[in-house]
C-alpha cells in the first residue's frame, strides 16, 4: 500500500464508523421515544343487536396498542389502539357500504395509576363484501399521567357501531397487556398532547318521536255529488315497526286524497312528515315503498297503494325523498266508506320492515256506490286486499292479515342496512317533523 493513501483510507473508515453510530443513535432514539407495541391476542363474545334471531359471535381480536415507552408525571400522552383482526369476519348476508362502521372502547391503564381510557376511531372503512373481513379504523385516546412507575395497557371490550346501531364485545378471558410507559416524577407541567381524550361509542338512537294521539275521524263523507275530486284531513298515525333488529316506533301524518273515474278512485296518499337525511349512500331503485289502506264504513277490505322505487342515488347526509303512494277503489258497498291508514312496508337493499299503526284514524269518507267485483269482503277486484279483515271506521286499529300487504319509503324510517359483526341491520334514525 502507498504510504500516502493510508491517512485518506483511515479517514474514509472514521467516516463510514461515524455514519453507523449516528444511525444507531438515531434508531435508539425512535425505540427510546416510542414504546414498541406487541400484538395481544383475546377470545371476544360479540352480541348483536337485540332482536335479529341471530346468536352470539364468539371470536378471536387481535390488537396493538401504541404510546410513548417513556414519560413523566403530569404529561398527558396520546395512545392509539389499532385492531389487526376483529372478532368476526362481515357474515354472508349483505355488503358493508364504506364509512358506515365506527369502533369505540376502553383501554385499561394500571400499574402505577389505574385508569379507563376512552377511545374511538373515526367513521372510516372501505366496502366490505359479505363474507369479507371486518376493517375496523384506529381509535385514539389519551391519558394524563399522575403517578410515577410503570403503567401497563391493555385493551378491553369495545364497541361497532354502523348506521346508529351497536354491536357490543366483551374480553371472554384475562388479557395481557400490549404497551407499557415508564413515568418518571415530574414538575407537574403538563406536556404536549394532540388533542382531548375521545369520547366513548354512541349508544343507539331511539326511533322518531311519537306523535300527539289519534286524530278524530274525517268530516261529513264526500262523493255522489258531481265532483271527482275529493281532500281528506292530514292524520298522525303511530306505527309499530318489525325489522330485522327488533320492534321500533314512530308516528306520520297522512294524507288520503281520492279522484273520481266513473265508479271506482284513484287514491294517493302522501306522507306530510319530512324526509331524514340518508346516513349512507343508497343506489338507484333500491327503495320500494307502498301501504295498504284500510276501508270501513259500509265497505270492507283494504287496496293496496304503492310508489316508484328512488329513480337517483341518494348520497350520505342527503334527504331522502318521500314519493305519493297511489291505487285504485273500486267501491264495494253502497253507502258511506271510509279511508285510513294500515299496514305499511319498506323494502330496502335486501331487508323488509312491516309497520303496525297503533291506532289508525278515518282521513276520508266518501259516498260510494257498489261496483261488480268490488272491495267489499275481500271479493276479487285485484286493487283489494283478499286476506284483510274489517276495518272500524272511526279511528279503531285495523287488522289487515298477512304481513306482506304494503310497503313503506315514508316516516323518515328507511336509511339503509349494515351487518356488523354477525347480526344483519335495517336502521331507524329520526326524521325532521315538518317541510
Amino acid at each position: 500500500m502507498p504510504p500516502e493513501r493510508a491517512p485518506a483510507r483511515r479517514r474514509t473508515a472514521a467516516a463510514g464508523a461515524a455514519v453507523m453510530l449516528t444511525g444507531a443513535a438515531v434508531l435508539l432514539g425512535v425505540t427510546a421515544g416510542q414504546a414498541q407495541a406487541a400484538e395481544v391476542s383475546y377470545a371476544t363474545k360479540c352480541v348483536p343487536p337485540s332482536g335479529i334471531g341471530l346468536p352470539d359471535v364468539n371470536g378471536t381480536t387481535k390488537v396493538e396498542i401504541t404510546a410513548p415507552a417513556t414519560a413523566k408525571v403530569g404529561d398527558t400522552v396520546d395512545v392509539v389502539w389499532k385492531f389487526t383482526q376483529a372478532a368476526s369476519k362481515n357474515p354472508d348476508i349483505i355488503d358493508l357500504p364504506a364509512n358506515s362502521v365506527q369502533p369505540s372502547g376502553t383501554l385499561k391503564a394500571a400499574g402505577a395509576q389505574s385508569a379507563d381510557i376512552a377511545m374511538q376511531g373515526p367513521r372510516e372503512n372501505p366496502a366490505i363484501p359479505k363474507g369479507g373481513a371486518m376493517t375496523l379504523s384506529d381509535m385514539k385516546g389519551s391519558l394524563k399521567l399522575t403517578a410515577a412507575g410503570q403503567v401497563t395497557l391493555t385493551p378491553d371490550a369495545y364497541v361497532v357501531n354502523a348506521l346508529s346501531t351497536d354491536t357490543r364485545c366483551t374480553p371472554t378471558q384475562a388479557v395481557q397487556p400490549s404497551a407499557t410507559i415508564t413515568v418518571a416524577a415530574g414538575g407537574g407541567s403538563s406536556g404536549s398532547s394532540s388533542g382531548s381524550p375521545s369520547q366513548s361509542a354512541s349508544s343507539t338512537p331511539s326511533g322518531p318521536p311519537s306523535g300527539s294521539g289519534t286524530p278524530s275521524s274525517s268530516s261529513s263523507p264526500t262523493g255522489g255529488s258531481g265532483r271527482t275530486d275529493f281532500t281528506g284531513k292530514v292524520v298522525d298515525i303511530p306505527y309499530t315497526c318489525q325489522s330485522p333488529i327488533g320492534e321500533k316506533k314512530a308516528t306520520s301524518p297522512v294524507q288520503i286524497n281520492a279522484r273520481k273515474n266513473g265508479g271506482s278512485y284513484g287514491l294517493t296518499v302522501r306522507f306530510k312528515k319530512s324526509v331524514m337525511n340518508s346516513p349512507i349512500d343508497i343506489p338507484a331503485n333500491s327503495v320500494k315503498p307502498s301501504m295498504q289502506v284500510t276501508l270501513g264504513g259500509s265497505d270492507k277490505g283494504s287496496v293496496k297503494v304503492t310508489g316508484p322505487a328512488n329513480q337517483a342515488p341518494v348520497k350520505q347526509g342527503a334527504p331522502i325523498e318521500i314519493p305519493d303512494l297511489t291505487g285504485t277503489y273500486k267501491p264495494g258497498a253502497t253507502g258511506e266508506s271510509t279511508l285510513s291508514p294500515g299496514v305499511l312496508v319498506i323494502e330496502a337493499l335486501g331487508t323488509t320492515t312491516t309497520c303496525t299503526p297503533d291506532s289508525t284514524a278515518v282521513s276520508l269518507t266518501l259516498n260510494t256506490e257498489e261496483q261488480a267485483g268490488g272491495a267489499s269482503g275481500g271479493g276479487g277486484s285485484s286493487s283489494s286486499s283478499s286476506g284483510g279483515a274489517a276495518a272500524t271506521g272511526g279511528g279503531g286499529l285495523a287488522e289487515t292479515g298477512s304481513g306482506d300487504h304494503g310497503a313503506l319509503k315514508a316516516l323518515g324510517l328507511v336509511a339503509g342496512t349494515a351487518v356488523l359483526l354477525g347480526g344483519a341491520v335495517f336502521t331507524f334514525l329520526p326524521g325532521r317533523r315538518t317541510r
